[in-house]
């Protein structure tokens, strides 16, 4: 539902004010430009009035023209329009100033405000949104100062107007007073007609935005399964719709200019038929309704800008709700003070945890999904511990809970027995890394996707990527580690992606390693070296890791098997067989198969 029109002038005027809090000084600049054009667009009627009474008018009665006066009427002109240059000049730098530097503070603020933001908001905000909240909303919300100082300058043109027409003749005033509030009027009726339409307009383009970028996100998908026809027909649903949304305004401002056009027009015709029949009378002269007529028709063109900034407000209202819609988001992380302990492998314990996840019912009501229940951990300095369950069991819930990227409904998670919530911001990643089952590449080198910019040698990225086994393939690289990816990886294979993501944990030498089914994609015997050499540097180093691969499973120290959410059982690979069901089917699932495939096989040949 759009909100009341004087509603969403309130608002409007709301955000301009917090803008010029934003910029005073290069809005007031701006300011004091407009005023300059706007009162020496006002004098140059007056000018042309002097001019044509000192100099014109002799000058045909005489019959002839001096240089002096030629050179009068260049002076008196020249001096104006060079003033009004400058105001002008002046205006549109410093209003461009003031409203790209409002731009680039409020995109820093709102991308600052995504990192603040914990995992568990981004989860129930699309990426394609928060793009549109960063750039679109932004730049809907201070598009208003371009026209802004210009119309402010045009309030001060139509009062210096006025009072010449007043004092030239308060009859031709009146013709004005007329025009101008009529002028008003069909500007805010403009506004209230435009307010709706611009709202709807500017939403979709977020949708566009969304759409766009889940596209391209899923650009993988959507080539292998062949849903290339159907992603573009739900793109060109949304991109239709926002063109029906702009024509919708085109119309709007359609049907209103022409009558804002026409009456600055009508009120000039005005004034020079009541002005002819006063020269008529003997009233006034002509110079004197020159003057007014052509004071009508300077001001026609720059009180359209009164309407440009009234036909800005709404898109100005919707832009700042969506905008601060983010920067008034709550759910914030809290840091402390506390550093963790270096120098020695972690002691990791989870007491209690409990993580549920806001999802959204088919009503549109907010519900919880439970992922983690009462999970209890003690993992031993220096020791491996290795995560097992079905798919959906809650076990990457459990590492973002680790890693502190979401913070646990109830429950703690200590290191060393300090608690995560009680580190200062950053501490935690300072001493544990997490490899993520997908994983990120930038469009940069190998060996900036390692370092991420940290400072570290070339040898030391090295044995990073040998104990990831990564060696091999980056030699091989045209260029070795000044080998560009591409963008996401594009140039690797994912197990090769996967293993230049590990390099990026180790060379960190972190004092918790956190692996997320990070060995997925590479071949078992692969796997089992980067394992091997892992567990052999790790003396250091505590490390957690998501299990499905039995060579995985069989080189921790102990195997915490979940289901449902909970810690059903915990011990070494041997005792968990023997005493966990639901242990025992998964891990020999594929070996049961494979038993399976073998007898039916053996059976079809004994029937032949």
């Amino acid at each position: 539902m759009n909100p009341p029109a004087g509603a969403s002038l309130r608002e409007g005027l709301a955000v301009v004010g917090r803008g010029i809090k934003g910029q005073p000084r290069w809005f007031a600049v701006a300011v004091v430009g407009s005023v300059i054009y706007g009162v020496m667009t006002s004098l140059t009627a007056a000018a042309i009035g002097y001019v044509v009474r000192e100099a014109v008018t002799p000058a045909i009665e005489s019959r002839s023209v001096t240089a002096g006066q030629l050179w009068f009427i260049g002076g008196v002109m020249g001096a104006v329009v060079l003033t009004t240059i400058v105001g002008v000049i002046g205006r549109r730098i410093a209003g461009g100033v003031a409203m790209y530097n409002l731009g680039a503070m409020y995109r820093q603020r709102v991308t600052r405000q995504y990192l603040r933001l914990p995992l568990a908001w981004h989860h129930r905000h699309p990426s394609g949104q928060l793009l549109s909240n960063a750039n679109a909303d932004v730049e809907a919300t201070w598009n208003i100062f371009a026209p802004l100082p210009m119309a402010l300058g045009v309030v001060v043109m139509l009062v210096f107007g006025i009072v010449q027409m007043v004092v030239v003749d308060p009859w031709l005033a009146l013709v004005g007073l007329l025009v101008f509030p009529m002028l008003f009027v069909a500007n805010v009726a403009f506004q209230r007609a435009m307010s709706p339409r611009v709202t709807r307009a500017q939403q979709l383009r977020a949708d566009v935005s969304e759409v766009a970028h889940e596209s391209f996100e899923a650009a993988l998908i959507v080539k292998s399964l062949g849903r290339e026809d159907h992603e573009a027909e739900r793109f060109r649903a949304v991109t239709h719709e926002l063109r029906d949304a702009n024509i919708e305004v085109g119309r709007t401002r359609g049907r209103f200019d022409p009558a804002i056009e026409a009456i600055p027009t009508i009120g000039t015709l005005s004034v020079l038929f009541v002005g002819t029949l006063r020269v008529r009378s003997g009233q006034l002269s002509a110079a004197e309704v020159v003057q007014i007529a052509y004071l009508f028709s300077i001001l026609a063109f720059p009180v359209r800008a009164l309407g440009w900034v009234l036909a800005e407000l709404p898109r100005a209202v919707v832009g700042w709700r969506r905008v601060s819609a983010v920067l008034d988001a709550t759910g914030s992380m809290e840091y402390g003070s506390r550093e963790l302990p270096r120098g020695h492998a972690g002691h990791l314990q989870a007491e209690g945890l409990a993580y549920a996840y806001e999802i959204e019912t088919e009503q549109g009501d907010p519900d919880l999904n439970a992922a983690v229940v009462d999970v209890t951990l003690d993992v031993a300095p220096g020791s491996t511990v290795a995560l097992v369950g079905p798919t959906g069991s809650g076990k990457s819930t459990l590492t973002n809970l680790v890693m502190r990227l979401v913070d646990p409904d109830t429950g703690a998670v200590l290191v060393d027995d300090v608690d995560l919530r009680e580190v200062r911001r950053g501490g935690v990643s300072d001493v544990a890394a997490l490899v993520a089952q997908q994983t990120f590449m930038f469009d940069d080198s190998v060996r900036g996707n390692v370092t991420l910019g940290q400072d570290h040698d070339d040898e030391k990225v090295w044995r990073s990527l040998e104990v990831a086994q990564a060696t091999g393939f980056v030699r091989q690289l045209g260029q070795g580690l000044d080998t560009h990816v591409g963008e996401r990886g594009a140039s690797l294979s994912g197990g090769q992606r996967q293993r230049i993501a590990l390099a990026r944990a180790v060379i960190r030498d972190p004092q918790l390693l956190v692996l997320d089914d990070a060995t997925s994609a590479v071949d078992p015997s692969v796997e089992q070296a980067i394992l091997a050499r892992l567990r052999e540097q790790s003396s250091g180093t505590t490390v957690l890791v998501v299990a499905y691969r039995m060579a995985t499973i069989l080189l921790a120290d102990e195997v915490v098997y979940m289901e449902q959410g909970r810690v059903v059982d915990h011990g070494t690979h041997d005792t968990l067989v023997s005493r966990c069901a639901g242990y025992e089917r998964l891990v020999t699932a594929y070996a049961r198969e494979a038993a399976e495939r073998d007898a039916i096989a053996a059976d079809e040949e004994v029937s032949r």
